[in-house]
């Protein structure tokens, strides 16, 4: 059973950051993704900084605030160079995690840079997983070196595949070839944004790395998809994967369980 959503937007009022791509009509509340929740018998979930906001994680900090931190939290976006006095208050608040975002071309950060290299010692030092949000066929030749920087490394959307057949797909070949996978997570969420059938990828990714490195995610309120999408179509596609529990993958990147933890 699958008992986390790990990948929402929450924003109560619509707003953005100059240059973005895209900005939605109508706002998200917190109250409108716990609905779905409650409906669905679904114990907890992840909020992930929404895209049109860029590093003001201002709204995702402020919904946080307002759950139990035993079985919600987020991921955020900041700048690659953001110090402590930036990372702190997010961890402070339930950020679990930070976000790159690069798709349609944004670069690819230089992995081998002082300026990422410190990023990622900031990541190790606060216990921060990345989440990443690329397509398939860029993300296949970097993976091995992302997940050797001794952080956890979570792949948005079934690694976005750009091939068809999973048995030629470069990013599920990357995965099968990993020395090391232990660190490496999916998030089986947004399928209507792949322009075909993900069932045998999502049946590579389980195979090569095990229910226990494998999140669902809504994608609510499923942004540039809401006419033809909702989160009852989403949850009940769900069910033909094969991941029966997702609790192992929840308490290992974001420190969550089911039900709240009281003392003995």
């Amino acid at each position: 059973m699958i008992d986390f959503d790990c990948h929402a937007h929450i924003y109560e009022r619509v707003r953005a950051v100059t240059g973005t791509r895209y900005v939605p009509t109508t706002p998200a509340p917190l109250t409108g993704w716990l609905a779905h929740h409650d409906r669905h018998g679904i114990k907890g979930g992840v909020i992930v900084q929404v895209s049109f906001l860029g590093t003001d994680n201002s709204e995702l900090c402020a919904a946080l605030a307002r759950l139990d931190r035993s079985r919600f939290a987020g991921v955020a976006v900041v700048a690659l160079d953001a110090d402590e006095d930036t990372l702190e208050p997010l961890v402070r608040a339930g950020v679990r995690g930070l976000r790159w975002n690069l798709i349609r071309g944004q670069d690819i950060p230089d992995l081998k840079s002082p300026v990422t290299q410190g990023f990622f010692a900031k990541m190790r030092r606060y216990g921060l997983h990345l989440e990443i949000h690329l397509e398939g066929a860029r993300l296949a030749p970097v993976l091995p070196a992302l997940t050797d920087q001794g952080v956890g490394v979570v792949i948005d959307h079934f690694g976005l595949p750009t091939e068809p057949d999973a048995r030629r797909d470069p990013m599920i070949a990357a995965t099968r070839a990993l020395s090391d996978p232990s660190p490496l997570y999916f998030k089986f969420s947004a399928q209507y944004r792949i322009p075909f059938d993900v069932h045998d990828h999502a049946e590579a990714l389980l195979s090569n790395l095990g229910p226990g490195h494998i999140v669902w995610g809504s994608d609510w309120p499923h942004t540039q998809h809401e006419t033809m999408t909702g989160f009852a179509d989403v949850y009940a596609l769900s069910k033909g994967w094969r991941l029966s529990c997702d609790n192992t993958a929840v308490a290992d990147l974001y420190g969550l369980a089911p039900t709240p933890a009281f003392p003995a």
